[in-house]
């Protein structure tokens, strides 16, 4: 949630801020900003708009020394005031600003600190906590600002990655970060910030990744950084390559659309070569947890919460151990009997979302070591503060509402699921055969299954004037009927719920009118016959019935039962193929209804607040 982008340079650099901005704006969309030291003052550009927008009014705003911002608004509505960078004068001061800052996070003890500062009489002309950090440092600022930054953020409760610099130090800026990521690229006579490698592509591949608590100093020729305690540290610098054309649309009309077919290829290259499940393929260490693994908890929020609840009926069915899937944001509030035998598997597209950090370190600080992290970016937090990984090849996301991150975390948790059976000596050869089988046809299976889009964009010009809808799925595909619902509500704006089919009559078939679409994830497995009866509940009640069937089913359509049939049954990997047809149908009513799909309202990608 919200990019921050930041440059010293001996060269303009708000070309290189914008365009940075564009690269994150997927990640808050609210409102957007640009500031730089030009002619020995501060000057600043902010807009509600999109990046575009604030493109054209930076075109004669150049600078050496710059931030940038796009924001997911927290504190305070997309106002400009309210947006971001922020500028703090100091009280009655008589030279304009001095300093300028941008700030992703949550400063939890914001409310405290602006009393102290309004009596000490700064200013305040937003809403935002943001606003309290630039006066803060303002506050300490005594000719020195990477002393200033260094002091105020041990006064900062919360998660933050800020960036910052001084009227009075025009060649500088300082970037610290604590829950919230940020990185350092390296160029040759110049330095950069941002929240996100991607940002950076093609002005640098060279990238230091900071650590919890570290604050940067960055100059034209240095590159300076101080950990959480105050003491000179070495962070590596690594290459990051292959980030400069992953961000083009194409032939697509949307990011989301380009994923959802993006998604063989993703699932190829997570797969890759696999000929072997071994442990070895989540880290060194799972050769000696697995084999004594008892239990498996999983943490995740949103789509990757739906990713691990299939999961738990592969890690029950396929490797016989009890499985536990905790939405990340509850898990850590409530008071559980920890088991130091589980396997604690944190999923994450960015490897960053707070809650399911936060959810971890609660695990952790329970005595669950035997950690595992299932995650689409080998650089970010989470994967660094496991003792496991599995890193998924899904390739940068761009659109709000994930798709391919999606069935790349399911693979990977199937591989899990069979790769405990393995180490407990409960997979035969022939299984293990016959599931790396499935696995290697799945980028097959799903190329076949986007065929279908005629067919759905049909059904999608219907959904379009509906307001409301139901899902419905039993066993493994209940979770595929969650993640279905949730797609439609994020981007379409339909008010959208997901139950257990046989749960219609306990409660949901109340809402079943002629008005109301009703979505059948319908593979032909052990509850098809269940199923069909649910179905006919609906039609009882004039329901208009929307099936996605495989081949075989023997449901065909008729007055009130639409019928879009699969290519195949595809046995314990089936949600993977039926999520498909489900994406395609969000996507494509949200077009038909003329939303932003790839940044739906008040929604952002990559959570990094609670």
């Amino acid at each position: 949630m919200c990019g921050i982008v930041g440059a010293v340079a001996q060269r303009n650099i708000v070309p290189v801020l914008v365009e940075g901005l564009r690269r994150l704006e997927y990640r808050g969309y609210d409102s957007c900003g640009v500031a730089v030291h030009a002619d020995g003052v501060l000057k600043r550009a902010r807009s509600v708009a999109r990046v575009a927008e604030l493109d054209a009014q930076t075109a004669s705003l150049p600078g050496f020394t710059g931030i940038a911002h796009t924001r997911w608004a927290t504190h305070g509505a997309p106002t400009t005031d309210n947006a971001h960078p922020h500028f703090s004068a100091g009280p009655g001061a008589g030279k304009g600003a001095r300093i300028a800052l941008v700030h992703n996070g949550i400063i939890e003890n914001y409310e405290e600190l602006r009393r102290k500062l309004a009596g000490a009489g700064y200013v305040f002309d937003s809403q935002t906590d943001t606003e309290v950090i630039a006066h803060l440092v303002d506050q300490l600022y005594e000719g020195d600002l990477f002393d200033a930054v260094q002091r105020a953020v041990r006064l900062l409760h919360g998660a933050y990655a800020i960036a910052v610099f001084c009227r009075d130090e025009p060649h500088r800026v300082v970037g610290a970060r604590k829950g919230s990521p940020l990185v350092v690229g390296l160029g040759r006579g110049e330095n950069f910030l941002a929240s996100d490698a991607l940002a950076l592509a093609g002005t640098t591949d060279r990238i230091i990744y900071l650590e919890e608590g570290d604050v940067v100093d960055l100059q034209l020729a240095r590159v300076w950084i101080v950990d959480g305690e105050g003491r000179s540290v070495e962070r590596p610098a690594r290459t990051v390559s292959g980030h400069s054309n992953v961000v083009e649309l194409g032939p697509y009309r949307h990011f989301m659309q380009k994923e959802i077919f993006e998604q063989p290829r993703a699932l190829a290259d997570t797969i890759d070569d696999i000929t072997e499940i071994t442990p070895g393929l989540f880290g060194e260490a799972a050769a000696e947890v697995l084999p004594r693994v008892d239990s498996v908890l999983v943490l995740a929020c949103g789509t990757s919460y739906y990713a691990g609840s299939t999961a738990r009926y592969w890690l029950e069915s396929i490797a016989g151990v009890p499985a536990t899937v905790e939405i990340a944001s509850e898990y850590r509030y409530r008071t559980s009997v920890p088991n130091p035998n589980a396997l604690v598997v944190v999923v994450s597209q960015s490897g960053e979302t707070a809650d399911t950090l936060a959810a971890l370190k609660h695990a952790k600080s329970l005595e669950m070591h035997r950690t595992l992290a299932i995650c689409n970016v080998a650089t970010s937090a989470m994967v660094r503060e496991t003792a496991m990984q599995f890193i998924t090849r899904a390739g940068v996301e761009i659109g709000v509402a994930s798709t391919k991150a999606f069935t790349t975390q399911l693979a990977a948790l199937y591989l899990l699921a069979n790769a405990i059976a393995k180490a407990q000596g409960r997979l035969s050869p022939e299984r293990e055969h016959a599931a790396i089988r499935r696995l290697r046809h799945l980028p097959v299976a799903v190329q076949s299954v986007l065929a279908l889009e005629p067919q759905i964009i049909a059904v999608a010009e219907t959904f379009a004037r509906k307001e409301n809808a139901l899902f419905l799925g039993r066993g493994l595909h209940y979770p595929i009927a969650l993640e279905g619902a949730l797609k439609l509500k994020e981007i379409s704006y339909i008010h959208a719920e997901a139950y257990p089919a046989g749960e219609l009559k306990h409660g949901p078939l109340a809402l079943v009118t002629e008005a109301m679409p009703v979505v059948t994830v319908a593979p032909n497995d052990a509850l098809l016959e269940k199923l069909k009866s649910n179905m006919q509940e609906v039609r009882a009640r004039g329901g208009q019935l929307y099936v996605f069937a495989d081949a075989d089913t023997h449901i065909d359509s008729s007055d009130g039962v639409h019928v879009i049939r699969l290519p195949e049954h595809y046995g314990d990997l089936s949600p993977i193929l039926h999520v498909v047809p489900l994406q395609l149908l969000a996507y494509h009513t949200a077009v038909a209804r003329g939303t932003d799909v790839d940044k739906p309202r008040n929604l952002a990608k990559s959570v990094t607040v609670e």
